[in-house]
Parts: structure tokens; sequence; C-alpha cells
């Protein structure tokens, strides 16, 4: 192979490598956002139903603020092991790009080198042991008895907004 090569490949399977990486940081970042939220429903009518919706969902009521009428609920999120395995096999996939890269580059050792595939859980077990966290949700309803559309002011990771969204067919505002 002509010797310019092999260095520009080692070079943007390095840099592949770094966005692997970051990816598999990311995979564990908070996305908490805030929604307000819309319901065709009543205060009245909505809240036993947003009271279910999270007890089905292993959430308990950690602080209610009367004055606001805002409630925050806490909960553990498991990581998904579908991610965990995924993560692994991209890993993996890194890896080996990485391993053939240098064992072209350093032939003497090229079996060694493979044995750097072997990393490639460590990526499923970090995301694992980050992922899996406490959340927490904060929830103000407004709007009276008498009103026909309750609004909902949700401040939790996003997938839980719209999980919800979904759940009680709310809309955003």
């Amino acid at each position: 192979m002509d010797t310019a090569i092999l260095p520009s490949t080692l070079l943007l399977t390095l840099l592949m490598s770094v966005g692997l990486i970051f990816f598999i940081r990311a995979s564990t970042k908070d996305r908490i956002e805030t929604a307000r939220l819309v319901s065709q429903l009543p205060e009245a009518s909505l809240m036993p139903q947003l009271k279910e919706y999270f007890r089905a969902r292993s959430y308990r009521v950690a602080a209610i603020d009367p004055q606001q009428n805002k409630v925050t609920m806490t909960g553990f999120v498991k990581p998904s092991w579908f991610l965990a395995i995924f993560l692994t096999i991209l890993a993996a996939v890194g890896f080996m790009s990485l391993s053939l890269v240098l064992s072209l580059l350093f032939s003497s050792q090229s079996l060694l080198l493979y044995g750097i595939v072997l990393l490639s859980p460590v990526g499923g077990i970090f995301y694992w042991n980050k992922a899996g966290r406490i959340e927490n949700v904060s929830l103000t309803v407004e709007g009276n008895d008498s009103e026909e559309n309750a609004k909902i002011t949700v401040t939790a990771h996003r997938d839980e907004i719209i999980s919800l969204e979904e759940a009680l067919q709310l809309k955003r505002a």
C-alpha cells in the first residue's frame, strides 16, 4: 500500500473513534425540557388521569406546592437493554476498524492489536451505569373546574413528555 494512504486512513479512523466516544457519552445525557400542554378535558377530569399515568410509570410524589398548584415526582429510569447492546456493537465495530488500520501499520503485532475489540463492552457498561438514574418530573396544572381546557406545564425528560402527550392525547400549547 501507498505510504500516504495508511496514515490518512489512521487519522480518519481516529476521528471516527472520537465521534463514537462522544456518541456513547451523549447517550446518557439529561434531556430535560419544559413543555406547555393543553388538554381537552377540564382540570377535575384530568387530574385522576395524570395521577394514574405517573403511578403506572412508578413515579411517586416528592413534594407538593398547593399555592402554585405544583407537584414534583421522582422515579427511577431504567436503562435500555437494546441501547446497551447497540452501543456495545457500535464500539466493537469501531474498535475492529481501529484494529484493522493499526494491524496494517504495525504488521508485526497484528494479532495482538485485534485484542482491542475486547474493550467494546466498556461502551455498554458505561451507558448502563450512567443511564439508570432518578428522574424528577415537575407538573403544574392551570385551569378551573368550569373551564373546558386545562393547561399543564411539565418539566421532565423529553421522552417522558412525549409519552405523556401520547398517553393522555395532550397537545403542545
